[in-house]
C-alpha cells in the first residue's frame, strides 16, 4: 500500500503513520510518525527521483532509461520539484524569538514583547 496516498475511508483526511516494525528481529515502535517529503511522493515519482540522483542528474539517461524525451524529463523533474516544495513550510518570525528564549539569549518579558 502506498502510505503516502492512504485516506480515511470514513472522513477522507490523509492517513497517518503510527507503527514501525524492524522485520528482522520484530521490535516496534508506536506513535505517530511524519513521512519525509520525499516519501509523500508516489511510489512512481519515488522511483524517479531515485533514479535521477542514482546517475548523477543525467537527463541523457533519464530519457533512456524511461524512453522518454528531454521535454518530458525536465517536466517530470518540475512536477516532482513542485510536490516537494509543497511540503516545506517557512519558519514564522516566531519561531526565532522561541529559539532564542530556549538558548537563554532572551528573557521570558523580552521574547513575550517581540511575540506580540
Amino acid at each position: 500500500m502506498d502510505i503516502s496516498k492512504a485516506v480515511c475511508p470514513d472522513c477522507k483526511q490523509p492517513m497517518k503513520l503510527s507503527k514501525a516494525v524492524c522485520p528482522s528481529c520484530g521490535v516496534g515502535m508506536d506513535g505517530e510518525f511524519e513521512l519525509s517529503p520525499l516519501g509523500k511522493l508516489s511510489l512512481d515519482d519515488q522511483a524517479f527521483a531515485i533514479a535521477f540522483l542514482r546517475h548523477h542528474g543525467s537527463l541523457k539517461k533519464m530519457e533512456s532509461l524511461f524512453d522518454i524525451s528531454y521535454p518530458t524529463v525536465k517536466n517530470r523533474l518540475n512536477a516532482i520539484a513542485a510536490a516537494l516544495d509543497k511540503s516545506f513550510e517557512a519558519p514564522t518570525p516566531n519561531v526565532y524569538v522561541l529559539e532564542q528564549l530556549a538558548r537563554g539569549e532572551l528573557t521570558v518579558d523580552e521574547a513575550l514583547e517581540r511575540l506580540s
